[in-house]
């Protein structure tokens, strides 16, 4: 079927393949994929509302199940000159007639179709992306739980500021990633409007079930306005938005274990399974995979970038900038944040820290400094007096070569201004988010990663009890079994 009744030829092959490229078969079956589970509850709900006899229907539902069962071989090497979605339907004709294959797309178009596989693809691979990011919280704090005890400095302007400890470090990126896991599940949770039955752009004077159609399919509910259905990609941006957050923040992570991890600092090792050797230079362990990390997030920063600037000022209606343009960058941006994801997991499950390496440049970094000066704020010294104090015993202390602070004698109430071991320090700190508050951080991210992953698991028993009734209704028009309608290629996508 080369024509459409008003119009009789077609692209150029050229042509062609510029606007509908050259699908390879790992692509033609993922979004044949999907398109046949949109059919599948389609044909249901046609049926179910007297537009499609139960023959034709169960002829339909045949037909397709052989064809998923097979993973669309007979459709891998035939002509698309009107897209994927055209020859597979038209394929439909040529088997089963006009009477039967014709018939499937009545109340709908391609439009809400695209715009419901972009919400079905987007889900899945968001809730796969969530996961990820919650096993990788679950590494970070597991590892900030071990290494709660190891003193290290922080730093400020790449100079050592105060005393911490590397798990409240690595606690800290697992509270700067709540969020981000935060964002996606709001993302996720934006996505519970099926687009299908806003058809073209307004609808449909036909009696079907959009809501029945939903469900089957594991959204919350119908459009609740056509024109938006089918105009809107927002849902991409949000997750582009969301993932760019996320990897952000992964960046700055393999930013800081990557300078940890240089021969100048000497505070984190990583095995060999985690580093790289250079082809000229024997002597070299390169951490490379925390620069793959670091380069990632551009790639979503990149696809929001681009989404956003073709959706600016186009039409609020169907619009190929919007619908296909603009959410075309969005996978490889999804897939590479994923594989970011994935690394990060492996690097901080690997690194090993030096603690004694940590400890001594916390004393030489002078990180007591401010501490030493509260003491002296504690004795009624202004804090400005006890800076200038303290700083001028840091000069001191530099050009002696020596690592301990003296305040000048005389100072008031320096007899009582000495400090703990630098663990005791560290542990003083339980105001305002610091090291001596790690159980409370701690405590409070776990049992966020807890809730997400509960609300992640109950989103995945949704989807799963929706599939179950998909088969199953579509089992009882075929006059079979689920198991029948399993096999026959309601596989899930």
């Amino acid at each position: 079927m080369s024509g459409t009744g008003r119009l009789t030829a077609t692209l150029g092959a050229r042509t062609q393949h510029v606007v509908y490229g050259d699908p390879g078969p790992a692509e033609i079956r993922r979004e044949l994929g999907f398109t046949t589970t949109i059919d599948l509850a389609h044909v249901v709900m046609l049926t179910e509302r007297g537009l499609l006899p139960a023959p034709a229907a169960a002829a339909l539902l045949d037909r397709i199940g052989r064809l998923r069962a097979t993973g669309f071989a007979e459709l891998l090497d035939e002509p698309a000159p009107r897209g994927l979605y055209l020859m597979y339907e038209s394929h439909l004709v040529a088997e089963l007639g006009a009477d039967i294959g014709g018939k499937l797309h009545t109340g709908r178009s391609r439009n809400d179709i695209k715009a419901t596989i972009t919400a079905m693809r987007l889900r899945s691979e968001l809730a796969d992306l969530l996961g990820q990011l919650l096993r990788l919280q679950a590494v970070l704090l597991s590892r900030a739980r071990a290494h709660r005890q190891t003193v290290m400095p922080i730093y400020t302007h790449f100079q050592p500021a105060m005393p911490i400890t590397y798990g409240y470090y690595l606690a800290g990126i697992a509270v700067a990633l709540d969020r981000d896991v935060d964002a996606l599940r709001h993302t996720l949770a934006g996505l519970g409007r099926c687009p299908l039955g806003a058809g073209a752009v307004a609808g449909t004077d036909l009696p079907i079930d959009p809501a029945r159609t939903a469900a089957l399919l594991g959204f919350d509910g119908p459009p609740l306005h056509a024109v938006d259905a089918v105009a809107s990609r927002d849902g991409v941006l949000r997750a582009l938005a969301a993932i760019s957050g996320a990897g952000l923040t992964l960046s700055r992570l393999a930013t800081d274990l990557q300078l940890w991890s240089t021969q100048e600092f000497a505070f984190i090792a990583f095995p060999e399974r985690l580093v790289g050797g250079s082809s000229a230079m024997p002597q070299k362990r390169n951490a490379f995979l925390l620069e793959h990390v670091k380069a990632k997030a551009g790639v979503a920063l990149g696809a929001w970038t681009a989404a956003a600037a073709t959706m600016k000022s186009t039409p609020f209606t169907n619009s190929i900038e919007v619908g296909t343009e603009a959410v075309g960058p969005a996978w490889g941006a999804l897939h590479t944040v994923t594989e970011s994801v994935l690394l990060a997991q492996v690097l901080v499950s690997g690194a090993r820290p030096e603690p004694e390496r940590m400890a001594r440049r916390a004393d030489e970094g002078f990180v007591t400094a401010t501490i030493l000066a509260n003491r002296l704020v504690r004795e009624g010294v202004p804090f400005r007096t006890a800076h200038h104090v303290v700083g001028a015993a840091v000069r001191e202390a530099v050009e002696a070569g020596a690592t301990e602070l003296r305040l000048p004698p005389g100072t008031p109430g320096a007899e009582r201004a000495s400090l703990p071991p630098l663990g005791e320090v560290v542990a003083e700190h339980d105001r305002g988010g610091g090291p001596g508050m790690f159980d409370t951080a701690f405590a409070t991210t776990r049992a966020r990663l807890a809730e997400h992953a509960d609300w992640l698991r109950g989103h995945r028993e949704r989807l799963d009890a929706a599939r179950h009734e998909l088969l199953t209704s579509v089992a009882k028009l075929m006059g079979g079994t689920e198991q029948a309608a399993r096999s026959g290629g309601a596989r899930d996508d």
